[in-house]
């Protein structure tokens, strides 16, 4: 197994020679045979172990195997406890969710505090597997059956072509010791159980398995490279992104399988309902779709995607009359100036004595109107948005300047007349707004 896995270094990772390397170790057979082998290689590593404290003694038992193997190897080693139990209830997370992102998260902090290059982990290709089957028996798109990547940014898996029963045979003969995970003999997990019930049948109607599940790996992956770039080459003719992602419904119906292509764009930012997804693109104006990061919006004939806003924002703001800038919930500055120029959408001209302060700042109402400047009569907002082909994200990001509840300025949009400069001002306000 050293010569297969050190020509599989040298054929698909031949950069990791001259790279510092984080090595993942529980301390269960696969971690350390990886961290025997890397050993051999003479290999830059050093070693991190999580201590997630869900097994008692026993998890204090795996730390100090680590922790005395790599003394032996002089190896240096980081060590992390982490009180998952705690962390999973305050966010109403599962256990093996909050641990996988408390693992990693702490990763990548040891890589960037210590300008490490690369994380190694010990995932083999009975894993991968195991991972394809519960892909296939929760339901997934063909990204859900290309196996685990040998890489995935700083993440590599050197052991994904070799199978358990080659890490044993390894372990066995070279003296590697390691230590059992009580929790990998409980069938509570459905990892577990396909492993301990499902794949030893599948094992026996077909010896190869595991031979016939990579080629048929190396098959869907080509195949979910075709489908990247049939998606890329759609997605510039179908999507514009500017400050949201738009995705134009017209453009999108013209394709045959558009509803693989939306699953394709929006995969990524957590949707999973992909019915109501689909639906949304024949649902009436306004219908909206969630996922724990992001909105799906209906809006006219564009889809629109946007991030959820963090916390409830105030309904107001009140600005005093000596504040010369704010930055929150927008950046506005206020000058006190002796002319003016012309008005852009971003910056205004009032006449500072017709203003009642404090102002306020605060979205807009229905019911809401305002004397459009150039205009000598009122407006509801909600004709001017219409007039203004405005969509529902616009006018839902829509704020007003007021004073005493009277419109002075619609954000970056219009002025209202009331408050304009003329030649009986003796005091000019010059208000600007920055993106």
């Amino acid at each position: 197994m050293l010569t297969k896995f050190q020509n599989h270094i040298n054929e698909i990772f031949p950069f990791l020679k001259e790279k510092k390397l984080l090595l993942a170790t529980s301390g269960g057979i696969d971690s350390m045979v990886l961290l025997r082998l890397c050993h051999k290689l003479e290999l830059d590593i050093r070693v991190a172990h999580c201590n997630f404290q869900l097994r008692g003694d026993e998890s204090d038992y795996d730390e100090d195997f680590v922790k005395s193997q790599t003394e032996k190897l002089q190896i240096p080693i980081f060590i992390k406890k982490f009180d998952t139990k705690s962390f999973a209830e305050k966010e109403k997370l599962s256990i093996q969710v909050v641990a996988r992102n408390l693992r990693y998260d702490w990763f990548n902090t040891l890589l960037i505090n210590n300008d490490y290059d690369y994380i190694l982990t010990a995932h083999h290709l009975d894993d991968s597997l195991e991972t394809f089957l519960i892909n296939f028996t929760r339901g997934s798109g063909l990204d859900g059956f290309t196996g685990i990547p040998e890489q995935n940014g700083t993440i590599i898996r050197p052991l994904l072509p070799f199978s358990r029963n080659e890490i044993e045979v390894f372990a066995k003969v070279n003296n590697v010791e390691w230590r059992e995970d009580s929790s990998n003999a409980s069938d509570n997990y459905l990892r577990n159980k396909l492993r301990h019930d499902v794949i030893p049948i599948l094992k026996e109607l077909n010896p190869s398995l595991l031979h016939s599940f990579e080629n048929t790996i190396s098959n869907l992956q080509q195949a979910q490279s075709l489908v990247t770039d049939a998606s890329q080459t759609v997605y510039k003719q179908v999507v514009s992104e500017e400050d949201t992602i738009k995705i134009d419904i017209s453009k999108l119906k013209e394709f045959q399988n558009y509803k693989a292509y939306l699953y394709q764009w929006l995969n990524e930012y957590g949707f999973n309902d992909w019915n109501a997804v689909n639906d949304l693109v024949k649902a009436q104006s306004g219908k909206q779709v969630f996922s724990e990061t992001h909105v799906l919006l209906k809006d006219r004939n564009e889809l629109i995607l946007f991030p959820k806003q963090n916390g409830i924002e105030p309904s107001n703001f009140l600005i005093s009359k000596n504040q010369r800038e704010i930055k929150f919930p927008l950046n506005i500055s206020f000058f006190n100036v002796d002319d003016i120029s012309f008005n852009t959408t971003n910056t205004i001209f009032v006449d500072e004595g017709k203003l009642q302060f404090p102002l306020e700042i605060r979205k807009w109402q229905q019911g809401d109107w305002f004397y459009p400047l150039g205009m000598n009569g009122k407006k509801k907002l909600s004709k001017f948005f219409k007039d203004k082909k405005f969509s529902l994200l616009d006018k839902s990001n829509t704020w007003l300047l007021c004073s005493e509840n009277q419109i002075v300025w619609v954000i970056g949009k219009r002025q209202d007349e009331r408050f304009k400069v003329t030649e009986q001002t003796t005091k000019i306000l010059k208000i600007n707004y920055t993106t």
